[in-house]
Protein backbone atom coordinates (compact mmCIF):
# COMPACT_ATOMS: atom_id res chain seq x y z
CA UNK A 1 0.00 0.00 0.00
CA UNK A 2 1.57 3.28 -1.04
CA UNK A 3 2.31 5.86 1.63
CA UNK A 4 -0.28 8.34 1.21
CA UNK A 5 -3.08 5.71 1.52
CA UNK A 6 -1.93 4.52 4.64
CA UNK A 7 -1.89 7.44 5.95
CA UNK A 8 -5.44 7.81 4.80
CA UNK A 9 -7.03 4.38 6.15
CA UNK A 10 -3.53 2.96 7.93
CA UNK A 11 -3.33 2.03 11.47
CA UNK A 12 -7.18 2.83 12.64
CA UNK A 13 -9.94 1.43 13.09
CA UNK A 14 -12.36 2.35 10.07
CA UNK A 15 -16.24 2.06 10.24
CA UNK A 16 -17.43 1.60 6.57
CA UNK A 17 -21.02 1.81 5.54
CA UNK A 18 -21.55 0.00 2.89
CA UNK A 19 -24.60 -0.45 -0.12
CA UNK A 20 -25.98 -3.74 -2.13
CA UNK A 21 -27.72 -2.01 -5.06
CA UNK A 22 -29.26 -4.30 -7.69
CA UNK A 23 -31.11 -2.56 -10.46
CA UNK A 24 -32.58 -5.04 -13.09
CA UNK A 25 -30.89 -8.08 -12.18
CA UNK A 26 -27.16 -6.41 -11.94
CA UNK A 27 -24.79 -5.50 -8.58
CA UNK A 28 -23.77 -2.17 -8.03
CA UNK A 29 -20.05 -2.19 -8.09
CA UNK A 30 -16.71 0.25 -7.42
CA UNK A 31 -12.73 -0.91 -8.69
CA UNK A 32 -10.27 0.42 -6.70
CA UNK A 33 -6.47 0.47 -7.30
CA UNK A 34 -3.41 0.70 -4.70
CA UNK A 35 -5.63 -1.64 -2.27
CA UNK A 36 -4.40 -4.44 -3.81
CA UNK A 37 -2.09 -5.50 -6.59
CA UNK A 38 -4.95 -5.99 -8.94
CA UNK A 39 -8.69 -5.16 -9.54
CA UNK A 40 -10.01 -4.77 -5.93
CA UNK A 41 -14.12 -4.46 -7.02
CA UNK A 42 -16.18 -4.00 -4.43
CA UNK A 43 -19.78 -2.36 -3.36
CA UNK A 44 -19.20 0.99 -2.77
CA UNK A 45 -18.80 2.39 0.76
CA UNK A 46 -16.95 4.66 2.74
CA UNK A 47 -16.17 5.65 6.30
CA UNK A 48 -18.91 6.85 9.09
CA UNK A 49 -18.64 10.61 9.78
CA UNK A 50 -18.68 11.80 12.86
CA UNK A 51 -22.31 12.55 13.87
CA UNK A 52 -23.66 11.56 10.50
CA UNK A 53 -25.74 8.01 10.62
CA UNK A 54 -24.90 5.09 8.89
CA UNK A 55 -27.46 4.92 6.45
CA UNK A 56 -26.93 8.60 5.74
CA UNK A 57 -23.17 7.70 4.58
CA UNK A 58 -23.96 4.53 2.78
CA UNK A 59 -26.59 7.13 0.36
CA UNK A 60 -23.54 9.52 0.54
CA UNK A 61 -20.43 7.31 -0.40
CA UNK A 62 -22.93 5.60 -3.28
CA UNK A 63 -23.31 8.81 -4.68
CA UNK A 64 -20.17 9.79 -4.48
CA UNK A 65 -18.56 6.60 -6.01
CA UNK A 66 -20.64 6.08 -8.54
CA UNK A 67 -23.74 9.15 -9.25
CA UNK A 68 -26.47 6.73 -8.03
CA UNK A 69 -28.95 7.99 -5.57
CA UNK A 70 -30.33 4.90 -3.33
CA UNK A 71 -32.89 4.74 -0.42
CA UNK A 72 -31.26 2.85 2.47
CA UNK A 73 -32.83 0.06 3.64
CA UNK A 74 -32.36 -2.61 6.12
CA UNK A 75 -29.18 -3.81 7.26
CA UNK A 76 -27.94 -7.01 6.14
CA UNK A 77 -24.14 -8.16 7.49
CA UNK A 78 -21.24 -6.84 8.81
CA UNK A 79 -17.99 -7.62 7.60
CA UNK A 80 -14.72 -6.66 9.64
CA UNK A 81 -11.05 -7.00 7.69
CA UNK A 82 -7.71 -6.76 9.59
CA UNK A 83 -4.70 -6.76 7.42
CA UNK A 84 -2.31 -4.12 8.77
CA UNK A 85 -2.09 -1.86 8.27
CA UNK A 86 -6.00 -1.93 7.37
CA UNK A 87 -8.43 -2.53 9.99
CA UNK A 88 -11.99 -2.12 8.46
CA UNK A 89 -15.64 -3.04 10.12
CA UNK A 90 -18.36 -2.63 7.42
CA UNK A 91 -22.06 -2.51 7.71
CA UNK A 92 -23.92 -3.56 4.37
CA UNK A 93 -27.01 -2.11 3.58
CA UNK A 94 -29.77 -3.24 1.05
CA UNK A 95 -30.03 0.03 -0.90
CA UNK A 96 -32.80 0.90 -3.11
CA UNK A 97 -32.27 2.42 -6.71
CA UNK A 98 -33.95 5.93 -6.98
CA UNK A 99 -32.23 7.45 -9.70
CA UNK A 100 -29.23 7.96 -11.80
CA UNK A 101 -26.91 6.95 -14.46
CA UNK A 102 -24.16 5.49 -12.86
CA UNK A 103 -20.60 7.19 -13.20
CA UNK A 104 -17.29 6.79 -12.13
CA UNK A 105 -17.17 8.95 -9.23
CA UNK A 106 -14.16 9.58 -6.89
CA UNK A 107 -12.92 9.19 -3.54
CA UNK A 108 -12.94 12.85 -1.70
CA UNK A 109 -10.08 11.82 0.89
CA UNK A 110 -7.59 11.39 -2.15
CA UNK A 111 -6.34 13.52 -5.19
CA UNK A 112 -7.06 13.41 -8.45
CA UNK A 113 -3.85 12.12 -9.19
CA UNK A 114 -3.94 9.42 -6.51
CA UNK A 115 -7.51 9.05 -6.77
CA UNK A 116 -8.37 5.17 -5.85
CA UNK A 117 -11.82 4.70 -7.59
CA UNK A 118 -11.07 3.71 -11.00
CA UNK A 119 -14.51 2.75 -12.65
CA UNK A 120 -18.38 2.01 -10.96
CA UNK A 121 -20.86 -0.04 -12.61
CA UNK A 122 -23.65 -2.70 -12.67
CA UNK A 123 -22.66 -6.64 -13.36
CA UNK A 124 -24.74 -8.79 -13.58
CA UNK A 125 -24.49 -12.00 -11.74
CA UNK A 126 -23.12 -14.41 -14.35
CA UNK A 127 -20.31 -11.59 -15.32
CA UNK A 128 -19.76 -11.84 -11.68
CA UNK A 129 -20.10 -15.48 -11.50
CA UNK A 130 -17.01 -15.38 -13.36
CA UNK A 131 -14.39 -12.93 -11.81
CA UNK A 132 -11.29 -13.93 -10.00
CA UNK A 133 -12.85 -14.20 -6.31
CA UNK A 134 -9.27 -12.63 -5.82
CA UNK A 135 -10.29 -9.50 -7.89
CA UNK A 136 -13.74 -9.33 -5.44
CA UNK A 137 -14.40 -7.95 -1.85
CA UNK A 138 -13.53 -10.65 0.49
CA UNK A 139 -17.52 -11.09 1.19
CA UNK A 140 -18.07 -13.07 -1.89
CA UNK A 141 -16.13 -15.60 -0.25
CA UNK A 142 -18.80 -17.08 1.57
CA UNK A 143 -21.12 -17.21 -1.28
CA UNK A 144 -22.03 -20.04 -3.76
CA UNK A 145 -22.92 -17.59 -6.19
CA UNK A 146 -22.59 -13.94 -6.38
CA UNK A 147 -26.35 -13.28 -6.23
CA UNK A 148 -26.47 -14.70 -2.62
CA UNK A 149 -24.46 -11.99 -1.00
CA UNK A 150 -28.00 -10.91 -0.42
CA UNK A 151 -28.99 -13.62 1.69
CA UNK A 152 -26.10 -13.10 4.27
CA UNK A 153 -26.93 -12.10 7.67
CA UNK A 154 -24.61 -12.05 10.88
CA UNK A 155 -21.24 -11.01 11.22
CA UNK A 156 -17.74 -12.52 8.42
CA UNK A 157 -14.56 -11.94 9.51
CA UNK A 158 -12.62 -11.51 6.60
Amino acid sequence: MPAHLKKIYGDRVRVRACGLCVRDGHLLMVNHRNLTNGNFWAPPGGGIEFGESAEATMAREIEEETYILVHPEELLFVAEYINAPLHAVELFFKATYISGEVKTGVDPETSAADQIIVESQFWSWDALQTMDKNELHGIFKFVHKPSEILDLRGYFKL
